[in-house]
This record gives C-alpha cells, structure tokens and sequence, in this order.
C-alpha cells in the first residue's frame, strides 16, 4: 500500500512523447526516439525535488491526440522504466490506459498504472493490475482525447459535473474491488471533456468525491482551464508556460478540499506548496 501517513505526494510527470501540450518532444533524440539519458536525469532530478513517485507516459492525452500503437508506447515507455527502477526504488506509475502496455512496464519494475478512461477503454486492464498486483489511478473522462477539444462542454448529461465524475468513478472503484485491486485512487479528470466552468466547479467541490472512500489525485498542472481564468488585457489566453502561479493556486485548493497526491510538471514548486498546506492543516506536527 502506498504511504500517505506524512501528507500529500507529489507525481512527477515525465512524458516520452513528441506531441505532450506542454512538454512534449523535449526527452526526443534527434531520430524520433526517446533519449534515455535525459529522461533518466530528468526523473532524478524530480525525485531530488521532492517526487514521491515518477509518471511515465508514452501516449499523449491532450484534446486531439493521435492515437499511438502499443508497441511503440512500450518502446518509448519500458527501456525507461527498467533503467529508473535499476538506479533507484521510487514509486514507478504507468500512464496508460492499454493492457498490453501496462504488462510489459509492471514486469520492467512500474508499481502504478494511471488509467485516463477509469478501465472503459481496455476491458483486459484489471486483471493485468490484479496479476501484478498494481496500484491504481482511475481518472474520469466522457470522450476519448483524439475526440476531445479544448475546453469543450461535457458530452455526457445526466446531473452537474460532480455527480457524473462520482458516479462514473464509483463504477470504476467497484470494477477494481471485483478484480480484487487493493491500491486505489481516484481522478477527477481536470480538463477531459470539461467545460471552464465544469472544471472550475469540480475543483471547488473536489471533497465532494471524498465520500467515495479513496484517496484523491489532482492533475492540474498548467491545464488550459486556469488559462483562461488569467487572460491578458484584449482576451488573450497564456500558454501553457505562463500558467504556473495559476496551477499553485489550483493546487492549493486541491489539496485543501482534500487531494492526496498532485500530479505536476513542476515539482520543487509543488512540494513547497504541499508542505506549506500540511503544515497548515499540521501546525503541531
């Protein structure tokens, strides 16, 4: 089980892809392939920072993503994942939603599998998790993200944003106890399939999904909603690396309404955040 006893966690995000909103292509060699080296020091250098645990994904998730074949997302994520988890013991997640991929990253030491569609999109997925007895993240999303836009209005109806992100997530959480997962934590999906106004009421509510009895991630670094809460004289909206002192305060009140883990670009700056809302909730300890 993972330890949330000292108070919330930090994932660092580590992207293998060439296509991420924010960071993608960086960790690329000059042939298209993923420079190993970089990335190992860069998931050091987050681990240093204060990570507690490394996301690996080979597969972006922004709003039109191309769909990416299993076997390269297993090139561009598992030869990482085994050189990470030979330097060091930290906590190894998998961002995938693909059973196959999941496979091959939990037997090259991953410990973690973040799941985007909260096992909709690879019906095959819980069982690998059961057999590798996996932690899991299950993230609420309505649309795949090659259908996805920025911003867009949610699709599904039936209730406000709160009540369909818990009740979707409440089916996820009771797929994983019938395939006896212990490790779970739940996602409200920031910024997938959202409206502005969805995601900004989802952050407010974020305890609201406390009642389903699992510990809370928050992934809110430099999403394009708190864009548009900061637009610049004439409307425009900042890129995404103009958008960190909006994604603290963001995170901020996540960890507040109560998320146990953030998943972040920008690690150092996350950590303090998360020390100063424990030892504001600790003030004691």
């Amino acid at each position: 089980m993972i330890d949330l006893s000292a108070g919330p966690l930090i994932m660092g995000i580590l992207n293998t892809t060439p296509d991420s909103f924010y960071d993608g292509g960086v960790l690329h060699a000059g042939c298209g392939g993923v420079d190993l080296d970089r990335a190992l020091d860069h998931a050091l250098a987050m681990i240093e920072a204060g990570a507690s645990i490394i996301d690996i994904g080979g597969e972006s998730s922004r709003p039109g993503a191309e769909k990416v074949p299993a076997r390269e997302e297993i090139e561009r994520t598992v030869p990482l994942i085994a050189l990470l988890r030979e330097k060091c013991d930290i906590l190894i997640s998998i961002d995938t939603f693909k059973a196959e991929v999941a496979e091959e990253a939990l037997q090259a030491g991953a410990n973690m599998v973040n799941d985007i569609s909260g096992f909709t999109f690879d019906h095959d997925l819980p069982a690998v998790c059961r057999k590798y007895e996996a932690a899991v993240v299950l993230m609420h999303t309505a649309v795949r993200p090659e259908s996805m836009q920025w911003s867009m209005a949610a699709e599904e109806k039936g209730g406000d944003i709160v009540t369909r992100v818990s009740r979707f997530l409440a089916r996820s959480i009771a797929l994983a106890e019938k395939h006896s997962i212990k490790d779970i934590f739940i996602d409200p999906g920031f910024g997938f399939g959202k409206s502005v106004a969805e995601n900004f009421k989802l952050l407010d509510q974020l305890d609201a999904l406390l009642a389903l009895g699992r510990p809370i991630l928050a992934g809110l670094s430099r999403k394009s909603f708190l864009g548009h809460a900061i637009t610049r004289p004439g409307g425009e909206t900042p890129p995404p690396s103009e958008r960190l002192a909006a994604t603290i305060a963001a995170q901020t009140i996540a960890l507040m309404r109560g998320a146990a883990i953030l998943r972040v670009h920008d690690v150092a700056a996350a950590a303090a955040c998360a020390s100063i809302v424990h030892a504001t909730r600790n003030p004691s300890s």
